[in-house]
């Protein structure tokens, strides 16, 4: 909400390059944006932009990977992967997200930070785990001392999933069950009348199908946990893009048809 879009909705802060907005359009909506988080490089008094200029906003092309990538400067051509890591002040990361998870990690001590793309497919693919494990490598971060920011995303209670996602979870973690709830199809007239479907079955007729349901927050907690971030420092969004696509962006709820929220970090001067 609050930007100057109408490709999704008269007012949409879109901060995604979409096929359906205006380029132009976004830009503007981006600078918007990064002014009312202040990321703002201000110059000195009297000087022709004395109101100061937006930080670089880096971002990537989103492949649903684990690849990561360090910058310590503005690329010099445009990055492919799924999360972002630097200790360069001035810089601001972003990921795009429309149902899956901005993943912001804190480094206060060390002064570093990283914002990581979780979908289903980096999520398996343990990408914030692996964020964790490249802060450690890059800067010296300690696990204990980072924060952890879950933006807003597809939450259990939307997301469903086939079972060949479910199959790849639990070849990757013992807690997979954990993640996942199910919910048996419901059919008014089978539970009028139980009684033609147990005696008079027509041929080819099956059970009707069990619903999945993947719990995104849940899992990449726990890998923010099992990489030894502490509990208390690990922050979730409450807020579910597809029960909400009144105020957030969500892929799912709106068939694809849908702007780009962000989710960004970075360091001051």
């Amino acid at each position: 909400m609050g930007g100057v879009s109408s490709a999704y909705g008269k007012g949409d802060l879109n901060l995604g390059l979409t096929e359906d907005d205006v380029k132009a359009t976004v830009e503007r909506n981006r600078d918007a944006f990064l002014r009312e988080l202040q990321a703002v490089t201000h110059k000195r008094r009297g000087s022709h932009n004395a109101g100061g200029s937006p930080w670089p906003l880096i971002t990537l092309r989103q492949i649903h990977s684990d690849i990561i990538r360090r910058v310590d400067s503005i690329p010099g051509e445009p990055l492919a992967g799924d999360g972002l890591i630097t200790a360069t002040p001035g810089l601001l990361l972003a990921i795009q997200a429309a149902d899956c998870l901005p993943v912001m990690l804190v480094d206060p001590k060390h002064r570093a930070v990283g914002v990581f793309h979780a979908g289903w497919r980096g999520t398996v693919n343990r990408i914030v785990e692996k964020g964790v494990g490249e802060m450690h490598r890059g800067f010296g971060s300690r696990p204990r001392d980072l924060k952890a920011a879950i933006g807003p995303g597809i939450q259990g209670c939307c997301y469903e999933v086939g079972a060949e996602v479910r199959t790849k979870f639990e070849s990757q973690f013992a807690y997979a069950a954990n993640l996942f709830r199910e919910v048996k199809e419901s059919d008014p007239v089978r539970e009028k009348y139980p009684l033609l479907f147990l005696t008079a079955r027509a041929p080819g007729h099956s059970e009707l199908p069990t619903r999945i349901f993947l719990d995104l927050i849940a899992a990449n907690r726990q890998q923010l946990l099992a990489a030894g971030v502490v509990k208390k420092n690990i922050d979730a969004s409450p807020l579910c893009t597809n029960c909400h696509p009144d105020l957030l962006f969500s892929y799912r709820a709106e068939k694809g048809k849908t702007g780009r929220m962000m989710g960004v970090v970075g360091i001051r001067e």
